[in-house]
């Protein structure tokens, strides 16, 4: 790896933690979300900021591989495009408190996950597999969220 491409993952991990815990930190749930009915899986607050920060690391490390090897395709581009998604999907249920919304959000960003698995599956295998635990936790959240909506309608 020369230094360019280390500035490039240091960039892309950087960031993408960085995003992640700012988005985190300014949408913390409140009142209103320890208000809501919650199915019986849902798992304690303690372990969303391990589980998500774990997962930017990866996604980070996936991006900056992307990012190195297929720019110019269409794997930069859905790794852009999820990355937008999941940083829009906080706002909108926390902030916003419109669960309805955060579930289509949520929706759109799982079908750029496996997207970006389905595409990069031949062209960035490690890529590919280092989004394999996003897809499967965004998965359960979409469960979750979706749980949450119908627990409690408007």
């Amino acid at each position: 790896m020369n230094r360019s491409h280390a500035l490039i993952l240091v960039l892309f991990i950087g960031l993408t933690v960085a995003g992640g815990s700012a988005i985190g930190y300014l949408t913390l749930p409140g009142p209103w979300y320890q208000g809501l009915q919650k199915p019986l899986f849902n798992p304690p607050g303690w372990i969303f900021g391990p589980v998500w920060t774990s997962l930017y690391i990866l996604i980070g490390i996936a991006g900056a591989r992307v990012f190195i090897r297929e720019r110019g395709t269409w794997l930069p581009k859905l790794w852009f495009v999820q990355m937008t998604l999941n940083f829009l999907w906080s706002p909108a249920f926390f902030t916003l408190h419109r669960p309805d919304l955060a579930l289509v959000v949520l929706i759109a960003m799982l079908v750029a996950i496996l997207s970006f698995i389905a595409i990069g599956w031949n062209r960035d295998r490690p890529s590919a597999l280092l989004f394999l635990p996003y897809a499967a936790w965004v998965a359960f959240a979409g469960l979750l969220n979706g749980s949450i909506w119908w627990l409690n309608p408007v």
